[in-house]
């Protein structure tokens, strides 16, 4: 990346830098070799044309092409929506050229040693960064069942005693486990069975209403074998009084949870999901590209992490499948990326309408735009994994999960994957939070400055400090996360919420 006067130009074969800060026309940019005026106004996070671009050629940015012209472009001319025009199409056909990159490739240093966290060692091996109660409902019917249980519980049960902490107990509200039928359903009792295995809750108290088509008795054949201590069951039309019995086994709940104490355990044992929404021209130059950093350091240390939003990989999807550790994993990323296409297409609407509004107005301009600055979040890391939707992470190294980019439904896929937390990008910002701690960083200064009661990180600093000293930052909050010692905004705030992946029919 090179920052000159206000632009930057993030590979020497860009044909566009991006504002740091508001243009006016008429400005003059120092560039290596020349001077270059600006013909138009360029807001901070758009683009400006470094040469003269013609009719029909490939614009290049991250070293890539993110569109052709749709008329010849000056040099020092805003390169937006009215002149640029995507590449992408529903067909696309990929080779297996491998090129697996580490991040000591990139320039990175190997870790000497592997920082140690704090965390909760479950009976199955694997390690839980809190130590929550979550209420499941079976069914959307007995949402409010469970919120008002788990309400209370929070309430009456968390905590820290002689006998140990609970970190908070939460109702995962959803409005399916009936009226769905075949892909849709299998989906739904698959994504809330993960839930109930997630190691950052040490108890699951599951409320089932009776006559919905996710039964508790079909739910537990989902869930397979578990400890009985571990998880309970209320079924609502098979007792009297709900709330009484619900209460009474969240307290049996509690005093098995709070068994659990924080015990020092290597930092390789971490899953991280990553996540951008609310993108702007800066999200793949500072926070997504702060975050490749971040995953190449955890992958390298023997962790794991996530890359998700798959219709977001369009256009960048052969970078990832260069970097697939073998040939069969090549192969299951193009059937990853080309299942979801086809799910476009099955519903007619177009692989490439993606950026949003808020995108646009933030300098992003097509989808390969997008997801050039996207994939950022998967650093230089060798694929060493692909997902299916509901599929939880069993091995090291990035992992690629099938999912959408929906803010919601993309971080409750994570969390069903196993992610102890997700590192969020965000450039015009947003409040969401997933069921494990989602910590918001901002690609820019002023939104982190201005919306402080949702950003954790503020990755705009790239700009004026050292790239490495920010890592270093960033890499300790991520540990006092895992560690317990810090909470992110969204746990601050109670933001936290699920959504389940829907694509058939609501009887």
């Amino acid at each position: 990346m090179q920052a000159q006067h206000n632009i930057v130009q993030i590979t020497p074969e860009d044909t566009v830098a991006v504002a740091i800060i508001n243009l006016a026309a008429g400005s003059r940019i120092q560039l290596r070799d020349r001077e270059l005026t600006l013909l138009a106004d360029i807001p901070a996070g758009h683009k400006v044309a470094l040469r003269d671009i013609a009719k029909g050629e490939k614009i290049i940015k991250y070293g890539y092409p993110i569109g052709a012209a749709k008329d010849a472009i000056d040099a020092g001319d805003h390169v937006h929506v009215h002149n640029l025009r995507t590449l992408l199409s529903e067909e696309a056909r990929y080779t297996y050229t491998p090129n697996p990159m580490t991040s000591h490739a990139a320039g990175a240093q190997p870790a000497t040693e592997i920082p140690t966290i704090m965390t909760y060692r479950r009976e199955n091996g694997k390690i839980g960064i809190r130590n929550e109660i979550w209420v499941i409902p079976t069914v959307g019917c007995v949402n409010v069942t469970a919120e008002s249980l788990a309400s209370w519980a929070d309430k009456t049960l968390s905590g820290t005693d002689n006998n140990g902490p609970i970190d908070g107990v939460y109702a995962w509200k959803h409005p399916y486990g009936c009226s769905q039928m075949g892909d849709d359903h299998a989906t739904t009792r698959k994504i809330l069975a993960d839930l109930v295995h997630h190691p950052n809750t040490a108890a699951v108290l599951v409320v089932g209403l009776g006559c919905e088509n996710n039964t508790v008795e079909e739910f537990k054949r989902e869930i397979g074998e578990y400890n009985e201590n571990r998880i309970r069951f209320l079924v609502t039309q098979h007792v009297p009084d709900e709330v009484g019995e619900g209460r009474r086994l969240l307290e049996e709940l509690a005093a098995f949870a709070k068994q659990y104490r924080r015990e020092p355990t290597p930092a390789s044992e971490l899953i991280i999901g990553m996540k951008c929404g609310g993108s702007d021209g800066f999200s793949g130059i500072t926070a997504n590209a702060l975050v490749g950093r971040v995953c190449d350091t955890i992958t390298d240390l023997g962790g794991s992490a996530i890359l998700t939003e798959v219709p977001e990989m369009f256009g960048a999807e052969q970078m990832l499948m260069d970097r697939c550790a073998n040939r069969e994993l090549f192969d299951k990323t193009v059937k990853l990326i080309n299942n979801f296409k086809r799910y476009y297409t099955s519903h007619n609407q177009v692989v490439y309408e993606n950026p949003s509004p808020g995108n646009k107005a933030g300098g992003i301009t097509t989808l390969e735009d997008k997801s050039l600055g996207c994939v950022q979040k998967g650093g230089h890391a060798t694929v060493r994994g692909v997902l299916a939707y509901g599929e939880r992470v069993s091995e090291t190294g990035l992992q690629l999960l099938e999912g959408p980019g929906n803010d919601i439904v993309s971080t409750t896929a994570m969390t069903a994957a196993g992610a102890h937390l997700i590192l969020f990008t965000t450039g015009r910002g947003t409040p969401l939070g997933a069921p494990v701690p989602t910590m918001k960083i901002s690609s820019n200064s002023e939104l982190a400055n201005r919306k402080s009661g949702w950003i954790d990180f503020d990755a705009g600093r790239l700009f004026t400090e050292d790239a490495g000293s920010v890592l270093a930052e960033l890499m300790q909050m991520i540990y006092s996360i895992a560690s317990g010692t810090l909470k992110t905004k969204n746990e601050e705030n109670g933001y936290r919420e699920i959504a389940i992946f829907k694509d058939g029919v609501t009887l």
